[in-house]
């Protein structure tokens, strides 16, 4: 066995996107609640690369946020072209020996498997200097042409600069490739700009290097929709729609129910396990973790929540970041949880707000109970002990606890802590005074039939 060749990931990320008319630059667009590079850079990620270099342009300083140090960040200015984008990640690659493997930010949903073809095929028997991405859509529209011998390519063309007889092929270049290190540079080195457009094409690498008797290939998608770019939201929204259509299919595969699958929004990240049911018009942000036997009713919002096993979820409930529902938890309509764990089997089934709060196994939180968390200058912290019973629309002011088999009476609010096993009643003694209301209505009715009088 020989060690594995190093890699290195060169992503070309330095044009404008003017199309997405957006000050956000267009490689940090999400998709499924991540920026598109950052799939793209997921799916690298399992090819171990030691270094990665983002080609950068209009808007460097949101890449260079949005990535830190997990990526090298080389300015392309002026930008003229995708050849000349490359040789900008020269210096970031000074002593690098091994593969180098170019993608692009704006095609992000380019599957690792692919990438590993294109490396694998790099190192074939014929050894050749380039190997370049194919694929065959359905309209070739203005793509550029990979005109191959088997998967031995003859010769790159842009669709501006090809023939009539070489716009009638279908294999397209999707821009993706991969080179040695060895080989990258003096190859850009002999590219010139002799072109409809005066730049420096990346493609053309390949005749230089077919020029000098080197051999390059071509690897051919099986699914061409992996290396569709995104340029405008209407790309986005497609992006979108195609993302989620394969997710939601992976969940039902797993053992998952959707009711109306159409209607169920997943994000990147979330994890569903087995006899999950999820009802119409569900949506989940990122970082949630479901686990077996869930149900989650329609009209709900889940993100950053973690779910266990027989939870009960909505409707039109909402679950923000830090609500952890222990196994058996139930959370109803026109709920709200944020940063708080509710315990085994507890219940906070109508009209509630639970923030900053930790609820004991088994309480019971009345219709309208708020945890006040937040003084306008700091949140604090609301404890509920477990088999609590917290009445209808009780206001618990934090910092507060309610001690285990207490009881809250309704509508208290309650700012001291409650002991364990006591009964607190916090609002004013009822009124009562006996006949008051029959006097006051016929008061009423007498003014009233005496202004129609009147009139």
């Amino acid at each position: 066995m020989t060690d594995p060749v190093p890699l290195a990931i060169v992503t070309l990320a330095a044009g404008k996107g003017t199309r997405m008319k957006s000050d956000l630059h267009k490689v940090l667009h999400p998709i499924a609640g991540r920026p598109m590079i950052e799939h793209l850079l997921a799916a690298a990620a399992e090819l171990a690369p030691q270094r990665s270099v983002v080609i950068a342009g209009h808007g460097r300083e949101q890449l260079e946020a949005q990535l830190g140090d997990r990526a090298d960040i080389a300015v392309q200015d002026p930008q003229l072209g995708t050849g000349h984008a490359v040789q900008q990640a020269e210096a970031a690659l000074a002593g690098f020996a091994g593969d180098v493997l170019i993608l692009y930010g704006d095609v992000p949903f380019v599957s690792a498997a692919t990438m590993r073809a294109m490396i694998e095929r790099l190192h074939g028997a014929d050894e050749p200097a380039v190997v370049v991405l194919g694929f065959e859509p359905a309209d070739t529209l203005s793509y550029g042409r990979v005109i191959a011998e088997g998967d031995r390519i003859v010769k790159m063309v842009e669709h501006k600069d090809a023939t009539e007889a070489e716009r009638a092929c279908r294999l397209c270049n999707s821009g993706l490739m991969a080179v040695r290190s060895a080989d990258l540079f003096g190859l850009l080195a002999r590219v010139g700009n002799d072109n409809a457009q005066g730049e420096y094409y990346l493609v053309d690498v390949v005749n230089v290097a077919n020029a000098v008797g080197r051999t390059c290939a071509v690897v051919v998608t099986a699914d061409p929709h992996e290396v569709e770019g995104i340029n405008s939201r209407a790309e986005l929204a497609v992006a979108e729609h195609r993302w989620q259509n394969r997710r939601r299919r992976a969940a039902m595969d797993d053992g998952a129910t959707l009711i109306a699958p159409e209607a169920v929004w997943f994000a990147w990240d979330t994890q569903l396990g087995r006899d999950v049911l999820v009802e119409p018009n569900v949506f989940f942000g990122p970082g949630v973790v479901v686990a077996d036997a869930v149900t989650i009713r329609a009209n709900s919002h889940i993100e950053g929540a973690r779910l266990a096993s027989g939870v009960e979820v909505g409707p039109f409930a909402r679950l923000r970041p830090g609500a952890v529902l222990e196994e058996g938890a139930k959370i109803g309509n026109f709920v709200e949880v944020k940063k708080a764990v509710m315990g085994k089997g507890a219940k906070a089934n109508h009209l509630s707000y639970i923030g900053d709060a930790e609820v004991g196994a088994g309480a019971n939180l009345g219709a309208g109970t708020i945890t006040c968390n937040y003084d306008g200058y700091f949140k604090h912290k609301t404890v509920i002990g477990e088999r609590a019973f917290i009445g209808s629309n009780s206001a618990l002011v934090a910092p507060v606890r309610i001690g285990a088999d207490a009881i809250v009476g309704a509508g208290s609010t309650v700012t001291r802590d409650v002991l364990d096993g006591e009964l607190r009643i916090v609002r004013g003694e009822q009124l009562v005074k006996p006949g008051w209301a029959d006097r006051f209505h016929d008061a009423m009715k007498k003014k009233k039939a005496a202004e129609k009088g009147k009139a």
